[in-house]
């Protein structure tokens, strides 16, 4: 894999986070959360339920307002929805009267879409995440994996600088999510994307995320940075991985299972 470590690359600020605090009547989602994630980084961030992960996600989206605090990408504040930031939701969210290149379209069937040429854009995008051969499918004759393969191109249509993922495999097999994860990290190899991944899962984190981000619950504030030093393809065996780990679990303060929740 070409991509380093972000400890070994200049770092240059993509999307800031800056004392972000959100109520949801009387729950405390977001507690003056800070912290910021470089261009072309993979971070993920991890924590219990509960913690806020997802209101984060949305709000760096532009899909929820915060009460207090600021979001910023490339210096401008967050105040809507825009092409350059792609989300992946956990659930799919795909439309079942549509075929995957349908779905994928869905993407670019909006009126700022600039593609000279949409449908060369779909074959690229059905090649890049493996699903050659099931253009004309629906999701009812998809797989799960099969099925976040699609939310991924759709995602990625309009060649957004940001990709927002809020457990995107958190519902797939555990064989499927190590396919799914190598094959993400050689998407992001290639589009050079700044990745935001929300997971409960720890072993995810430290696969995939050049630093990871540890949150805490009640209210939902940043507990630390780890910033991930491995070579990648990783290997959850190795020395180093199973130290971070438990590096992550210390912080977080109590157990969590790093397969599944």
């Amino acid at each position: 894999m070409s991509k380093l470590p972000a400890a070994d690359r200049e770092p240059e600020e993509k999307i800031s986070i800056r004392g972000v605090s959100k109520t949801y009547e009387s729950t405390n989602a977001l507690d003056d959360v800070s912290f910021s994630v470089s261009e072309g980084e993979f971070c993920c961030v991890v924590g219990p339920s509960g913690c806020g992960k997802t209101t984060l996600l949305r709000a760096i989206a532009g899909l929820d307002d915060v009460d207090r605090g600021s979001i910023l990408v490339d210096g401008d504040p967050v105040t809507d929805p825009s092409l350059d930031r792609g989300m992946v939701f956990q659930e799919y969210a795909l439309f079942p009267w549509r075929t995957v290149r349908g779905n994928i379209r869905f993407g670019l069937d909006r009126p700022a879409c600039e593609c000279a040429d949409c449908e060369a854009r779909v074959r690229e995008l059905v090649d890049l995440v493996g699903l050659e051969g099931f253009e004309d499918a629906y999701p009812k004759e998809l797989s799960g994996g099969m099925k976040q393969r699609v939310g991924i191109a759709r995602a990625l249509a309009v060649d957004p600088e940001i990709l927002l993922m809020d457990e995107p495999f958190g519902s797939v097999d555990a064989r499927t999510r190590d396919r799914l994860h190598a094959e993400l990290l050689g998407i992001w190899a290639q589009t050079e994307q700044t990745v935001v991944f929300v997971t409960h899962d720890i072993d995810e984190a430290v696969t995939l995320a050049d630093r990871v981000v540890v949150m805490d619950a009640d209210p939902g504030t940043v507990q630390s940075t780890i910033p991930i030093d491995l070579e990648r393809p990783r290997q959850r065996t190795a020395h180093e991985f199973v130290e971070y780990v438990a590096e992550i679990r210390d912080e977080l303060g109590s157990p969590v299972d790093s397969s599944h929740e």
